[in-house]
């Protein structure tokens, strides 16, 4: 007759908890996956029927509901980018010159070959704490519509930090969007 020993009662015990895991665990991934379908099945009618009710309300959609294209003012119209580019300077040196900051240094950073639609200029500026919230307020609000993609501040000395109307020197990397104009 077969004698058990510790050991073997262990063995046998695992491979009796493998086996029994290996049945368990498939069979509640099948039931969680069926749960699931019949969820998203439900769901599905669901919007099928507020889809139909919407129709037969004959309601007309709100100007929120329609999808827009942006306008064109929201564009950079160049046609090249580098132009775009230069177009991107210049509003920022006219956003800057209405805040009394001075634009140190502006260059055009390398175009991304994911979005050749975008232009990219980094720029350092002087200017006051107070003048620098409307400047960015400006530049995210206005058309075109510019990104701020990056954001550096440095006091000018560390005997200004405690002040609001104190200079600081601020580098901004900018973003906008470009559309090619016909010639």
């Amino acid at each position: 007759m077969l004698k058990f020993d510790r050991e073997t009662a262990i063995s046998v015990a695992a491979l009796l908890a493998v086996v029994l895991a290996s049945i368990i665990v498939p069979a509640v991934c099948f039931k969680l996956r069926s749960d699931a379908a019949q969820d998203l099945a439900g769901e599905k009618n669901m919007l099928v029927k507020l889809e139909a009710a919407h129709q037969r309300s004959g309601r007309k959609p709100l100007a929120s509901e329609e999808a827009s294209a942006a306008p064109d003012a929201a564009f950079l119209n160049a046609p090249t980018s580098g132009l775009a580019s230069a177009q991107l300077e210049a509003y920022l040196a006219q956003l800057a010159s209405a805040q009394q900051a001075s634009v140190v240094s502006s260059g055009v950073e390398q175009a991304n070959k994911d979005a050749p639609e975008n232009v990219r200029v980094q720029a350092t500026l002087d200017i006051r704490y107070d003048a620098l919230q409307t400047l960015l307020y400006q530049l995210e609000t206005g058309t075109p519509y510019v990104f701020v993609d990056l954001l550096t501040l440095q006091p000018a000395s560390a005997s200004q930090l405690q002040s609001n109307d104190s200079i600081m020197k601020v580098t901004v990397s900018l973003r906008a969007l470009w559309r090619q104009a016909q010639p």
